[in-house]
């Protein structure tokens, strides 16, 4: 069960927390527990399993519940046949997630990290859950970005501002959010068939791509461009029709179908 906030939240932004929570519909009074300087509040059930549903965990997934509060969603990940990882840095919280999960019987597959969050490597992780404040996300950001193309991150209530979501979906009031870790396809591309040559610019701006290719001396926009993890498609105009491609990205190469030849020759700066 995600915490809305973590250590670093001190008393002067206890009120602005609150606000927060007010306006997404959470009964503070009611449903907060306040330890010292942090405050948490739980994510109902039905929201937990609906973010579990749109992030499409199963059992080949490893799930990293950043802020993982009572254990919850680290339990029902588990339940759902997925290894799952609670990282929680308040110590009574930990403890009681711990017999959580020891209640649940799913030790086998779920753990309970007494750790930071923006100390801990996420790199193994296949699916990251968070409720944090908006702040918190933006903190985080740059470092999920960074995980593996395909990774999908699910939020409950806060986005992550200019990195629109994948897909948004409400559960009983609740907004929630999926990201898919898009890889970096930014640059310079040479694509190379049968003696025919092109040169493919992109542009990217997270998942969204566009840009121009050089076929001959012509020049023709990439059309119909999307980018789901590491599967880049888009369209160009080649001899007055158009032709569709598909293409995996393994790091400086694109693995097109139509079966060009295709690595990059600059890179540009993903925002």
């Amino acid at each position: 069960m995600p915490a809305l906030s973590r250590k670093t939240v001190q008393a002067g932004a206890l009120a602005g927390a609150l606000l927060a929570s007010a306006v997404v519909g959470l009964v503070v009074a009611r449903n907060a527990v306040v330890t010292k300087d942090v405050i948490y509040v739980p994510t109902p059930q039905e929201v937990v399993d609906k973010m579990l549903e749109i992030a499409d965990v199963g059992p080949n997934d490893r799930v990293m519940d950043l802020g993982s509060g009572d254990g919850r969603i680290v339990v029902s990940a588990a339940k759902r046949g997925a290894r799952a990882v609670g990282i929680e840095i308040d110590p009574e919280l930990v403890a009681q997630s711990r017999a959580n999960v020891e209640g649940a019987k799913v030790q086998s597959r779920a753990e309970i990290r007494d750790a930071n969050i923006f100390e801990t490597d996420l790199s193994q992780a296949t699916v990251i859950t968070m409720y944090l404040l908006p702040s918190l996300n933006m903190k985080l950001r740059p470092k999920l970005l960074e995980l593996k193309p395909g990774t999908r991150i699910v939020t409950h209530a806060f986005d992550m501002q200019d990195w629109k979501p994948d897909r948004q979906q409400a559960a009983v009031g609740r907004e929630i959010y999926l990201w898919i870790v898009p890889a970096r396809v930014a640059g310079v591309w040479n694509l190379e068939r049968d003696g025919q040559q092109l040169r493919l610019t992109l542009r990217q701006q997270f998942q969204d791509v566009g840009g121009t290719a050089m076929v001959g001396d012509q020049q023709v926009p990439v059309e119909a461009a999307s980018l789901r993890g590491d599967e880049l498609r888009f369209s160009l105009t080649i001899g007055g029709r158009p032709q569709a491609f598909r293409a995996k990205v393994e790091g400086d190469r694109l693995v097109l179908d139509p079966p060009w030849r295709a690595t990059r020759a600059a890179t540009a700066r993903l925002r």
